[in-house]
């Protein structure tokens, strides 16, 4: 139950409704997520927050597919997919954490596909 609680709220962060909303957002994500970027870009809660709600306007949907999930302890899950935007593919590595009940994400990379 727990690894389709995360997928969904990863899928969540796709969403582009989901995206123009910071608080929306700032609900998912831990107060010390980082994130490195496929571009190689090193991004902050707040800086992250502010990118995803200045794309939220783009029309072309991320696609998300081969989610694998796996327990790293108790309260953190890694979870693992590959993405597809505006013709890039990308592999993902999300690092999420149960805190006070909620599973937020602490820990994004994504590595470009060539």
């Amino acid at each position: 139950m727990e690894f389709e609680v995360v997928v969904e709220r990863e899928l969540r962060l796709q969403e582009p409704a989901v995206r123009g909303d910071a608080e929306a957002v700032r609900a998912l994500l831990h107060p010390e997520f980082r994130e490195f970027g496929a571009s190689g870009v090193v991004w902050d809660r707040e800086s992250i927050v502010r990118a995803t709600e200045a794309s939220s306007g783009d029309d072309e949907r991320i696609e998300a597919s081969d989610f694998r999930p796996t327990r790293l302890g108790p309260d953190a899950i890694l979870l693992t997919c590959t993405t597809r935007y505006r013709g890039a593919s990308a592999l993902r590595t999300s690092v999420w954490v149960r805190s006070a009940g909620e599973w937020l994400l602490l820990h994004h990379q994504g590595t470009a596909v060539r």
